[in-house]
């Protein structure tokens, strides 16, 4: 596959246009001895190529460039090696993050309401029972104007003995231009239905990530107040908490951020058609057998089982196995 074709795997790592061409051109430096003839060769203006060498040297791309001419390129596999090692880091950093943000709401939110005897001054307030905070969660949608940022996870409030999620109107946002956000614990991909009414809100432009071991509920709206639900909503003597304090949201966006960041997309359901070999692999792949086991149970070649699941992984747009089988559950592709 060539570097053109990795453009949103380029985008990823941080690097624009701008760098993928400078870089693709530096892998074949002696055609362009200088900053000069490369702008020239690639039509950019020389301000254009500094700033993408400098981007490319931030990211471990080129070497220091010795005398006035051009940087010397890192060998594709070494640069995107220390890439993704510094991307690893950064997450492991992310999690710290996450898990002392995590404990700060918890924290800040017990201190508050248990000093406060008007809690409304400041900027949290109470909500009683599930009727009172069904219907400030829907207020809150309403009210939004460029964003709403929501966590979704087990257990939920419903009506129905199979613990199905009691419905918010997201699309409504979605309708009148605000863009919606929602993590999805991987726990409540288990009840019946529940993979397909996610795909079905993807399809309406609500943007959806697949995350494991979620640390709450909650809506924020436009960055600027935020729904705490109880943990148990089918309790009818349940509380949630309304913060616009600035202390709390301060802890709650960057927190929601880092799971974001964290959690695997998915996406709408694609208009083609999944044949019964490639759902059965796809089923197999999603219990957990490794590649043996699902060539010894198909009785093909272990490399065959490889190359099939490479394309479906191409197919449904997943970098990862994980991510292929969210997908796939998505859109119904699995058996069972």
């Amino acid at each position: 596959m060539g570097w053109g074709e990795l453009d949103a795997r380029w985008h990823a790592l941080g690097l624009g246009a701008d760098e993928l061409r400078v870089y693709e051109a530096l892998l074949d430096a002696p055609a362009h001895p200088t900053r000069t003839a490369l702008a020239r060769a690639l039509g950019l203006t020389a301000r254009r190529v500094a700033a993408a060498l400098g981007r490319l040297a931030e990211h471990g791309f080129v070497q220091p460039a010795r005398g006035p001419g051009l940087p010397a390129a890192v060998a594709p596999a070494t640069a995107l090696r220390n890439v993704i090692h510094l991307h690893q880091a950064q997450l492991l950093r992310r999690s710290a993050e996450l898990e002392e943000l995590t404990g700060s709401v918890d924290r800040i939110a017990a201190q508050l309401l248990s000093t406060a005897h008007d809690t409304r001054a400041f900027g949290i307030e109470t909500v009683h029972g599930s009727r009172a905070i069904a219907e400030r969660a829907a207020s809150l949608l309403v009210s939004a104007n460029e964003e709403v940022a929501l966590f979704d996870r087990p257990p939920y409030a419903a009506s129905q003995p199979d613990g199905m999620p009691a419905p918010l109107d997201v699309t409504e946002p979605v309708r009148r231009g605000v863009r919606v956000r929602v993590a999805v614990d991987r726990e409540g991909l288990s009840f019946p239905g529940r993979a397909r009414g996610l795909n079905e809100l993807t399809a309406q432009g609500v943007q959806i990530r697949v995350g494991t071991d979620l640390p709450t509920k909650l809506i924020t709206v436009d960055r600027r107040v935020t729904l705490l639900p109880p943990s148990d909503a089918a309790d009818p003597t349940a509380s949630a908490l309304v913060v616009s304090d600035s202390l709390l949201s301060h802890a709650l966006v960057p927190l929601f951020e880092a799971v974001w960041d964290r959690a695997a997309p998915i996406g709408a359901a694609s208009q083609g058609q999944v044949t019964d070999a490639d759902r059965e692999l796809l089923t197999m792949l999603s219990s957990g057998l490794k590649d043996e086991a699902i060539a010894r149970r198909l009785d093909v070649h272990v490399h065959t089982v490889r190359r099939r699941i490479s394309r479906l992984m191409l197919e449904l747009n997943a970098e990862t196995r994980f991510q292929a089988g969210v997908q796939a559950a998505l859109r119904g592709w699995l058996t069972g």
